[in-house]
């Protein structure tokens, strides 16, 4: 069976789009560090972040860096390596790749030449969230909307535009830097009030994991 169907015969180099952990490094799933071990190259957005986890794995592969400003240029030499007959596994510095971290454009161009993608499922700071929520509206649906901006007017203009489509069978998850969560609450309560329920995660996975759900009205403080 070919790697167009997500098996790992070998038979014909492979993009791994490969989840790292978001902190635990005992989330990495057994697959995901043979992987890692086996490609000849890791696409890396931060490559002395991503060289202290290929040393835990014992991987030797050679790296390219694959930040947000070189996707360009690392899909090019992506691509080279797999017309090399050398299968690639494409990393952000934690979580899952083109999840509001780099590696869609290179995704698309790769498939664009042809290439099979595979991807090899793991960590996500926004599954890891929404796990904790407690959900309880119908379907459990939600809907993932990365960073917000950090313009005051735009960051109320996109949240009222999401507010619009949520209606109260949605949950919005959000990624937010920490110094900007006073800002991203005091939006958020403009927009959809105080009673609408927040749960605010933060470092999950690692030593200081906290996460509180609350009314947006308690939240600020």
């Amino acid at each position: 069976m070919s790697a167009m169907t997500g098996r790992d015969d070998g038979r014909r180099a492979v993009l791994y789009v490969v989840a790292t952990p978001i902190g635990n490094l005992e989330d990495l799933s057994p697959r995901a560090a043979r992987i890692l071990r086996e490609v000849a190259v890791v696409a890396a957005e931060d490559t002395r972040r991503s060289a202290t986890l290929l040393r835990h794995v014992g991987s030797a592969a050679t790296m390219v860096v694959a930040d947000e400003h070189h996707e360009q240029r690392a899909a090019q030499k992506i691509a080279q390596h797999l017309a090399a007959g050398q299968s690639v596994a494409l990393v952000s510095d934690a979580g899952t790749p083109a999840i509001s971290d780099p590696g869609g454009r290179i995704v698309a161009a790769v498939r664009a030449e042809g290439w099979p993608v595979v991807a090899v499922p793991g960590a996500c700071a926004a599954a890891a969230a929404l796990s904790i929520a407690g959900l309880t509206h119908p379907g459990g649906g939600w809907i993932f909307a990365g960073f917000l901006p950090t313009k005051t007017q735009e960051r109320l203009r996109v949240l009222a535009d999401w507010k619009a489509r949520l209606g109260d069978d949605l949950a919005l998850v959000l990624y937010e830097a920490p110094h900007r969560i006073d800002a991203a609450l005091t939006a958020l309560l403009e927009v959809f009030g105080p009673v609408r329920e927040v749960l605010i995660a933060r470092e999950l996975t690692k030593v200081f994991e906290q996460s509180v759900r609350m009314p947006l009205g308690e939240a600020a403080a």
